[in-house]
Order: C-alpha cells, then sequence, then structure tokens
C-alpha cells in the first residue's frame, strides 16, 4: 500500500473526468483502511468505490482512499434462505451473477447497475421494482473519525428512494466495507410487472421464468437503453425519478393526457424523470462533449472530453426548463463533487 501524489481519477469514474486527486491511495483490508484514517498528515480524505455514482467538477484537495476489500461468502443457509457477505470492493454486477450461479433469488432485477457493493447502501440502489433494502440485512463500516467498527441495521440504515443514513447524517462519516444481505434459495418471489420485463420475457419466449430469465431480460432492456460506461462515460441515471401528489399529476394531465407515472400511495406518484426532460426537448441534446443520451434522457453522458462543469452546467439547464414546465424539482442522484 502506497500513497501517491496527483493521481488522475478518470480510471476511477464512470463518467470518465479527468480530474486530479492531490493524494491516492488504494486499500485492500480493514486494517489498511483503519491505518489510513489515522494519518493526520492527510486531515482531508474522501472515500471512493467504483465511482459509478459521482460527478467530479475539479481537482480534490484531498487524500481519496479507494476501495479494494475483496471477498464473498455464505454465512446461513436453511433451505428457504442464504445469508451472504460481501465485501464492500466487490463489483455490483459481478455479485448479481455469482448469486444466480447459486440459485439465489433477489438481486436479479438489479442485474446491470454499475458500482461497487459498498456503495449500494449509501444510494440504497434500486431498478425495475426492486430495491436493494428489500435482502438487506446489515452492514459493516468503519467509522472515519475514530477508525471504530459499526454494523448498521436495516432500520438503522433508514432507506428511503434513493436515500439512506449515509447519505443524510453519516454522509462522510463512515467508510462501508462489507454488506450482509439475505436472498432465497428455495421458492424466489418473481417480480416481472415493472417496466417492460414480461413483454421482454414473451418476446424471448419464456412462459415460465426463472431468476436467471428475469436477470437476462434486464441486461437486455438495460444494454439497449443505457450506454456502456467503458464505451461512453456516464453513471447511469443522473436524476431520480420525483414523487409527487395526486393533484399535480391531474394538473400535468391537462395538457399532457398519457403522462406516465406509478401509484406510490393513495395521495402520491411518481413520474419518470425521464418522460419530464425528453418532453422538455432534451434527448439526444449536445452541447459541446456533454450531452443527454439520444435513448434515455435520464442519462447524461461524456462523449470525450467534457469537464464536470460542463455536464453539470447541462444537469442544471435541464432542472430549469422542467421546473418551468411542469412546476416540478428534479434532484441529482448522483454526487456532485
Amino acid at each position: 500500500m502506497k500513497i501517491q501524489e496527483n493521481v488522475s481519477l478518470k480510471p476511477y469514474n464512470t463518467f470518465g473526468i479527468d480530474a486530479k486527486a492531490r493524494f491516492f491511495v488504494h486499500v485492500t483490508s480493514e486494517e489498511e483502511l483503519v491505518w489510513v484514517l489515522e494519518q493526520k498528515k492527510y486531515p482531508e480524505k474522501l472515500i471512493l468505490g467504483g465511482g459509478s455514482n459521482m460527478l467530479l467538477t475539479g481537482d480534490i484537495d484531498a487524500l481519496v482512499i479507494h476501495i479494494g476489500m475483496m471477498g464473498k461468502e455464505v454465512l446461513e443457509e436453511d433451505g428457504k434462505h442464504t445469508l451472504i457477505r460481501i465485501m464492500a470492493g466487490e463489483n455490483w454486477h459481478d455479485l448479481v451473477l455469482w448469486t444466480l450461479e447459486r440459485n439465489l433469488g433477489g438481486l436479479e432485477n438489479l442485474s446491470l447497475i454499475p458500482g461497487s457493493v459498498g456503495s449500494a447502501p449509501i444510494q440504497n440502489i434500486g431498478a425495475y421494482g426492486v430495491e436493494l433494502k428489500d435482502s438487506f440485512v446489515n452492514c459493516e463500516a468503519v467509522e472515519v473519525a475514530t477508525g471504530e467498527k459499526h454494523v448498521f441495521s436495516l432500520e438503522d440504515c433508514r432507506f428511503g428512494y434513493r436515500e439512506s443514513f449515509f447519505k443524510q447524517e453519516g454522509k462522510g462519516k463512515f467508510v462501508i466495507t462489507s454488506v450482509t444481505l439475505k436472498l432465497t434459495s428455495g421458492e424466489h418471489q418473481l417480480r416481472t410487472e415493472y417496466g417492460t420485463i414480461a413483454d421482454e420475457l414473451k418476446e424471448a419466449g419464456v412462459l415460465h421464468p426463472s431468476i436467471t430469465d428475469i436477470s437476462n431480460a434486464v441486461i437486455r432492456i438495460r444494454q439497449r437503453k443505457l450506454p456502456d460506461p467503458a464505451v461512453l462515460g456516464n453513471s447511469g441515471s443522473f436524476f431520480k425519478n420525483p414523487v409527487v401528489d395526486k393533484g399535480k399529476l391531474e394538473e400535468i394531465q391537462q395538457k399532457y393526457e398519457h403522462v406516465p407515472f406509478y401509484s406510490m400511495s393513495e395521495k402520491e406518484v411518481k413520474i419518470p424523470a425521464a418522460w419530464l426532460i425528453d418532453t422538455c426537448g432534451f434527448k439526444g441534446m449536445r452541447l459541446g462533449d456533454a450531452g443527454v443520451h439520444q435513448h434515455q434522457a435520464l442519462v447524461l453522458v461524456n462523449y470525450g472530453n467534457a469537464s464536470g462543469g460542463e455536464i453539470l452546467n447541462l444537469a442544471t439547464k435541464i432542472q430549469k426548463e422542467v421546473r418551468d414546465t411542469f412546476g416540478i424539482s428534479i434532484e441529482p442522484e448522483v454526487n456532485i463533487l
């Protein structure tokens, strides 16, 4: 383990932004992490996982700690459920494939989500009607200020829609080192009603889908809609889907009869941010090397040499137009640094 100086973070963020870290270190164990956190020479520290949920708008004048702890293990099995513990540095999609190989259900709808396992609880990642919290048991984390180890239960994490304790009161105070999940190993609860999963399965001639069939359907859908970060820099969905009251929905329906929405409660609905952005005319728009993806308006992309500031400027324009057109504020899903 070596602390380096003036390291480009381009390989470590999926937007491909060429910002520099004043100091950089890659840690592969909890012991290394605690040692680095204790170094008083570097008072400012930034934790970096898979770099898939961040937009760098400038150089980082701090010690960037890249989390590289690896490992997966089965803790308990009872015939119906299996408890697994995964280290924070593991790739999320690789984990999903690992569970499918063992016929463990619960993560199939979360296939192909970019990022690391340690970042998943921060964001409460979700897709196609499933969220991390649905399988979550607990996570282990090291407190930045003290180096002490903590265990956070499902309740402790206070998960919400793309929200958690780690994005609110706990932001920057803890480093997640492992996550424990409870998955089905017997009768799987299949979720095919959200989005176009059912249509995708039907088109593939799958009448009685397995969890692998659902994963493959999700992968095909995502590959059609979302660009590969290795080819075109992006962080997946840039904005959260806004939740509004039904009065606001009815107001919008006066002009846009076929506005899509998903009921959240008796009083609230979720409107796809992609529809709002597309309706405002941003899909496919490009300002220099910063742009909105041509097939998915929710995804902002770096066509090559865009700066984080240029992408943020485009995001700000989108927010203003959506607010002016619909009276709805859409919030970034990514962390802006």
